[in-house]
């Protein structure tokens, strides 16, 4: 299933990811050579419908046509038959950004045997960093999203966004599969098809392909606004919901992604239901927290406890084959390696 490459395709310059099938047939693995040996992994397209990572690499691509990369540079194409509809994924497909070493949902998959042999690849060859791109549906600032707290990596993060949200990942993801392996972050540029969000993917490639070493002291507490993931929303599958829609189970604000990463405090409202419990909540050992994070008084959906939501969106679609937002809080940059500790107990518990 998956292609290996030592050069580009003829036309990958100037051919849109929906088109990318015609060039690739399925996951491809691009080895470009550069004057610092140790590549840079950017992955791209594990969503179909993500585009902007595709956009970003060509730029960089055409401005080093008659030159050297400043770096060795791998690329991983991903969802080539999904970015033809211009879907996340086509309804018989796994999640590609699901299906990674670590994963036990598709562990049987060929996307799996794939993308594990991806990263047996790139962890063999000595990785400098890895970088997954992504765009998202609703109103979103860019931000970063990392596994790991060292100064590595959040360094990394810096250079594309002051915005950071500490998660320890979801298993199967791009990024938790390489992060122990070597400074590694998904970055969320917006929504696709924005001039100006692949133009800050470009910089971003471009900075960490010139990047010598990441620096060994701390990041300063003024330079990073940093989030921790608590809780991810999703919508049961039995359960109908809308926007606007009146005659659903769950009738949600059409205006909902328009809190994304605002402070919300108890009482603020996602929308009304005709159900007791109309969500499924959980943190990142898969406790239930529905209960904790929202009220269902007089059919209206309620926030119980101060929260900063991410990613709410509202297509639909995206929301069956993901979540409906994740849940955040405010990490004060002293407390996250006491935090960090005690989530790892947590878990191992």
């Amino acid at each position: 299933m998956l292609t290996i490459l030592d050069s580009l395709p003829e036309r990958f310059l100037d051919t849109p990811a929906c088109e990318l099938h015609r060039l690739l047939p399925g996951p491809t693995l691009i080895h470009l050579p550069g004057r610092r040996p140790a590549p840079l992994f950017v992955s791209v397209l594990l969503h179909g419908n993500e585009d902007s990572g595709v956009v970003a690499l060509q730029s960089v691509l055409r401005a080093h046509a008659q030159r050297p990369l400043p770096r060795a540079l791998s690329i991983l194409v991903g969802n080539v038959a999904a970015a033809r509809d211009g879907l996340r994924r086509l309804d018989h497909q796994p999640d590609y950004n699901r299906v990674w070493p670590g994963t036990e949902q598709h562990a049987d998959a060929p996307e799996h045997a794939a993308m594990s042999d991806v990263h047996c690849r790139m962890q063999a060859g000595g990785l400098f960093a890895s970088i997954d791109i992504h765009n998202n549906t609703g109103i979103n600032p860019h931000y970063g999203v990392v596994n790991r707290l060292d100064p590595a990596v959040l360094h990394l993060a810096l250079l594309f966004s002051r915005t950071v949200v500490w998660f320890r990942g979801l298993p199967g993801t791009q990024t938790t599969a390489f992060s122990p392996l070597c400074p590694s972050i998904t970055v969320e540029c917006g929504k696709p098809g924005t001039p100006a969000n692949e133009a800050h993917a470009a910089r971003f490639i471009e900075a960490c392909l010139h990047l010598a070493s990441f620096p060994a002291h701390d990041v300063h507490e003024q330079d990073i606004d940093l989030y921790h993931t608590v809780a991810t929303v999703r919508v049961p599958a039995a359960v109908s919901f809308g926007f606007g829609n009146r005659l659903a189970d769950i009738d949600f604000d059409p205006q909902l992604d328009h809190m994304n990463f605002r402070q919300l405090e108890p009482g603020a409202v996602f929308g009304r239901t005709r159900l007791s419990s109309p969500l499924e909540v959980r943190d990142e050992s898969g406790r239930d927290l529905a209960g904790e994070f929202f009220a269902c008084d007089g059919g209206t959906i309620s926030l119980r406890r101060p929260s900063t939501p991410a990613m709410l969106t509202l297509d639909e679609r995206v929301v069956r084959q993901d979540c409906l937002c994740y849940l955040m809080e405010r990490l004060p940059f002293p407390r996250r390696e006491r935090v960090a500790r005690e989530l790892c107990d947590t878990l191992q518990d």
